[in-house]
């Protein structure tokens, strides 16, 4: 057993098999990652409310820029993010909106025509994808990058090289790559935390408590 699967085993043993996503709709998710983008998920809840039940691409594209704005102001930057919105809806637009077709193209193709995306890097690409298509590619975020260097484990330093660190030691499973994800996170914001709490951590034995 490779040290990421034993990580897994020993978080999803205290947390439960975390998942996000599962009932929200391809769409949604392509909202939700671009407005999450530098603030909080509660921020994000709060922008998505104000559209009242009506989001869909077609609505996101008639809408006046400044009307979008409005809308999701309580996000932030959302001068920068109603223009990503609009990209990254036009995206949708130009596969028809076709969940199934995207689903079934060659990931490396869909990944790197989304990444053209104006407002869209890495890992937001990759949090499309995962969660709003159910493709396997493994998100890296700010909570996965301090993780492994508090570990530590050598997965690289920037974006791609963790990234693919992970997919070549996880098996390649879109549920595994989702719930490992929200596993990180989860004890990132319990323990492996800015400011570290490690009394209590299940990872506390085999970690070497690197301070970072």
């Amino acid at each position: 057993m490779g040290v990421l699967e034993k990580i897994y085993q020993v978080l999803s043993s205290r947390y439960g098999d975390l998942q996000w996503g599962t009932d929200t709709s391809p769409y949604e998710v392509m909202v939700g990652a671009i407005l999450t983008q530098n603030t909080s998920w509660t921020n994000v809840l709060k922008a998505m409310e104000r559209f009242e039940g009506d989001l869909s691409p077609e609505r996101i594209l008639d809408l006046p820029i400044e009307e979008l704005q409005e809308i999701i102001r309580p996000a932030g930057f959302y001068r920068q993010k109603s223009q990503y919105l609009k990209a990254v809806t036009e995206w949708f637009v130009s596969y028809e909106c076709d969940a199934d077709f995207i689903r079934r193209s060659p990931l490396t193709d869909i990944r790197s025509d989304l990444l053209q995306v104006r407002g869209v890097g890495n890992e937001t690409a990759d949090s499309i994808l995962l969660y709003g298509f159910n493709l396997p590619t493994f998100v890296v975020d700010a909570y996965t990058m301090r993780f492994f260097r508090r570990f530590p484990i050598d997965a690289g330093k920037t974006y791609l090289e963790v990234k693919n660190f992970c997919e070549g030691e996880l098996p390649r499973d879109v549920e595994v790559y989702g719930r490992f994800h929200a596993l990180i996170v989860q004890n990132c914001k319990e323990h492996c935390k800015k400011k570290m709490a490690c009394t209590g951590c299940p990872l506390e034995e085999l970690c070497q408590k690197i301070s970072f």
